[in-house]
């Protein structure tokens, strides 16, 4: 069993699936220490993206995909992804590329230094429009409100999570999901990395 598995869920990202898989295998490459694998997740794309994992499955062994049987959305398709992880821990990293897979090891040596949650902050939120950029702050602001449970700011899914994390994690079963806020929510020992 894989000690780290990166987590990939995805809906209609055929056009950049092959780039990301290249940058992914590559930081995965310079990682021979670590046994390691890429599950894929599509939730009921509506193009090619599913055979488009297939062959990446049918070209690399560490590749595994799950597909579902429509669009569920992220936040489900995130935990039927997690829920697969049987041992080790996962990185979870959108198809799109927002954010830099060049950062996972990073992330594992922080997780190998103790920390259960790293997360990855951005330092700029370049290349989106100024309405996205204003929604966004206007977003953490309102759950930093109303919400117990502290969410870091300008901080998406991308993340590792231990061992510990993922059981935590797995023992929540709503049905309406916001990661973000659960990630944050288990607790444990955590740690930003911008």
């Amino acid at each position: 069993m894989p000690e780290l598995t990166v987590v990939v869920p995805a809906y209609n990202e055929s056009e950049g699936l092959r780039e990301f898989h290249k940058r992914v295998s590559a930081v995965l490459d310079g990682m021979p220490d670590l046994d390691s694998a890429v599950l894929y997740i599509d939730d009921g794309s509506r193009d090619d993206t599913y055979a488009i994992m297939c062959e990446l499955r049918a070209s690399d062994p560490r590749v595994a995909t799950l597909r579902l049987a429509r669009n569920f959305g992220k936040e489900l398709a995130l935990t039927a992804g997690l829920d697969h992880i049987a041992s080790g821990a996962a990185v979870v990293i959108d198809a799109d590329l927002q954010d830099p897979p060049e950062l996972i090891p990073t992330f594992v040596q922080h997780w190998r230094e103790g920390y259960d949650v790293i997360y990855g902050t951005r330092a700029s939120r370049a290349g989106e429009t100024g309405f996205k950029k204003m929604t966004a702050s206007g977003f953490y602001r309102v759950m930093e409100k109303l919400s117990s449970t502290p969410i870091p700011r300008d901080t998406g899914d991308f993340r590792l999570l231990s061992r510990r994390a993922l059981d935590a994690l797995g023992q929540v079963r709503e049905r309406q999901r916001f990661m973000k806020g659960l990630f944050t929510w288990v607790g444990y020992k955590q740690l930003s990395v911008v």
